[in-house]
């Protein structure tokens, strides 16, 4: 009987050392995949098409992914509504932090304007800012006009005649074209593309005879001396020496200060150890010196915030652009331009 027990003691024992055994195994196993992240490609979604500034940052980011993230990114272009179409996408994802995109300050105005699914500001989390940069307005070289006034004159003398392009309606290039006209007292007929590239190359070919945009899509042509700048839209002039000479609408007469930040932004609700994670891998990618070289490279000026900071500044440009487009009656232009 004792012999019995004893065999049903020592089997009971290895029972449970097998149970716990396996426990630990399925913990170290939850564990391991925990701290693989990411164990597969990221997708980045570009919320507007290829060859503009915000898919040459996401092209440079996607340079440096698998160097600080261990994992390819796969950039993805969904353009179409000013941006909409992409960040509609980005907030439906998967919290998993296998979607991120590209953000920039168009997120603040499309609620505004009464056409976006979401609230951007409050259904994505900003995870870094990566530059802030004025809009310019640029012409074709070989059109007369030297500086804001002469474009401004001409505007006057040939009413209805000029036209202007951007990245779509309801976009910062966009707002800045209407509020440079409500400004000057002009008249410019807008006219909307689905990429800053795609402007540019309405302006090379003539169809249009101005362009608000972001100094990197056009800092070639400007070099090249196939564009000019006439104007930058902030307190002081560019750094960048293809841009130094350009004067801003202060200079000129005309208060404009709007530029457009680009940064790093991802669903609602990632995971804290996989949101640590690819925050800390963004952070190694945006502060490489040979990124930061590459970004003032293509014209935009470089400015890297951290979690915290990006947080902050987008509760600032929330508040900032809402009152601009609000007390220049630009809101309710859009709206009846989208109609």
């Amino acid at each position: 009987m004792q012999k019995k027990c004893l065999v049903l003691t020592v089997a009971f024992i290895l029972v449970i050392s097998i149970m716990i055994g396996g426990c630990t195994s399925m913990q170290s196993n939850a564990t391991t995949t925990k701290e693989k992240y990411p164990n597969k490609p990221i997708t980045f979604i570009v919320p507007f098409g290829a060859g503009g500034a915000m898919d040459l940052v996401a092209r440079m980011l996607e340079k440096a992914a698998v160097k600080h993230l261990g994992q390819p990114l796969i950039v993805v272009n969904k353009p179409g509504s000013a941006g909409t179409l992409g960040w509609n996408e980005l907030v439906t994802s998967a919290p998993d932090g296998y979607t991120i995109g590209i953000s920039a300050s168009e997120l603040f105005l499309h609620p505004l304007y009464g056409t976006s699914k979401y609230d951007y500001p409050t259904a994505l989390e900003p995870l870094a800012q990566i530059s802030s940069t004025p809009v310019i307005m640029v012409v074709r070289t070989d059109q007369p006009w030297q500086n804001v006034s002469d474009l401004i004159n001409y505007a006057k003398e040939h009413p209805g005649e000029l036209k202007f392009g951007h990245s779509g309606v309801g976009s910062i290039p966009h707002v800045v074209g209407e509020t440079f006209s409500k400004s000057a007292n002009i008249a410019l007929s807008q006219v909307p593309f689905r990429s800053a590239a795609e402007a540019v190359t309405a302006l090379l070919g003539g169809h249009i005879q101005v362009v608000f945009i972001n100094p990197g899509t056009v800092k070639e042509y400007v070099k090249s001396n196939m564009l000019k700048t006439l104007a930058v839209a902030d307190v002081n002039r560019l750094a960048d020496p293809v841009f130094a000479n350009a004067p801003t609408f202060k200079e000129q007469g005309l208060e404009l200060f709007y530029g457009n930040q680009f940064g790093v932004t991802a669903p609602k609700d990632i995971p804290a150890d996989t949101r640590a994670q690819l925050i800390k891998s963004l952070e190694a990618m945006i502060t490489d010196p040979e990124f930061k070289k590459n970004i003032e490279a293509m014209g935009l000026q470089y400015h890297y915030l951290n979690t915290k900071q990006t947080q902050e500044q987008w509760i600032y440009e929330n508040k900032k652009l809402t009152k601009a487009v609000q007390e220049s009656g630009i809101v309710e232009l859009i709206k009846s331009q989208k109609q």
